[in-house]
């Protein structure tokens, strides 16, 4: 397993993280024990190296399956979750509500999603406040921003006011989005990105794999739903595909036939 420091932190995570928004899927829903599944699937991930979970509070049930999966090894971990509130008591609410369900006294990295500002820069001062409050009270380590907004992230890793920035990055989305995953490593910003399958739309794991593995200091949240999709991101994870010209026609294959 490849590790990297997500940003101005210091966490040192695995660059495969596993997205837990996909523990309420209707592939584990319809597995004869779902609590099983989820708990086979994170353990598989984290005995192979996997060190970074990721989940929110707009998914509770998520949460909660995550955090009886990770009972016994929640200190070996690093754990996001997000919140979509940007007032103060909306924060305290869904702080407490995780800290409860994740069954944890502390939050690794906590993210506010957010798509149309940036808070702490063109909106919700009290908010961004919040969030520096519950870092200083070690509630939680460090402070994050999610956005399905491509300017809404640039202008976050512009401002300086998150240590990570969470948004959607796949060999779909446009080409100008490569500018934000370099500023992120200009500035020391944690990259995340999320949906690495552009929300389902790509089923060729090793061309997704392999195109998000060209740079270094992404960090792909892959939501897992079923056994052989993790075999797949395990498996690639340990031989990452060859980048050369076969492989980039590929990829641009791709491309046109969704363009």
């Amino acid at each position: 397993m490849e590790f990297v420091t997500l940003g101005k932190t210091n966490l040192l995570v695995s660059r495969t993280a596993f997205g837990g928004m996909s523990l309420d899927c209707k592939e584990i829903e319809s597995a004869p024990d779902p609590e099983e599944m989820v708990c086979a699937l994170v353990h598989q991930s984290y005995a192979a190296g996997i060190n970074f979970f990721d989940v929110a509070r707009s998914k509770p049930l998520c949460e909660q399956r995550l955090a009886r999966a990770l009972h016994g090894i929640r200190s070996n971990v690093f754990l996001a979750s997000k919140t979509s509130s940007l007032t103060p008591d909306g924060i305290q609410k869904d702080i407490d509500l995780s800290l409860e369900s994740l069954d944890t006294d502390t939050i690794d990295l906590y993210q506010v999603e957010c798509d149309s500002e940036v808070p702490g820069l063109n909106c919700s001062d009290e908010g961004y406040k919040k969030l520096l409050s519950l870092k200083e009270e070690g509630i939680v380590s460090h402070i994050g921003l999610a956005t399905y907004n491509h300017q809404t992230a640039l202008e976050a890793v512009k401002s300086g006011l998150y240590e990570t920035v969470q948004f959607p990055f796949n060999m779909l989305t446009e080409a100008g989005v490569l500018d934000i995953v370099k500023l992120c490593a200009q500035n020391d910003t944690g990259c995340i990105a999320m949906q690495p399958l552009n929300g389902g739309v790509l089923s060729n794991i090793p061309l997704a794999f392999g195109f998000l593995h060209q740079y270094e200091n992404v960090v792909p949240v892959w939501g897992v739903h079923t056994q052989n999709e993790l075999d797949q991101l395990l498996y690639f994870n340990s031989h990452p595909p060859v980048i050369d010209e076969k492989f980039q026609a590929e990829v641009e294959k791709v491309r046109d036939f969704f363009n």
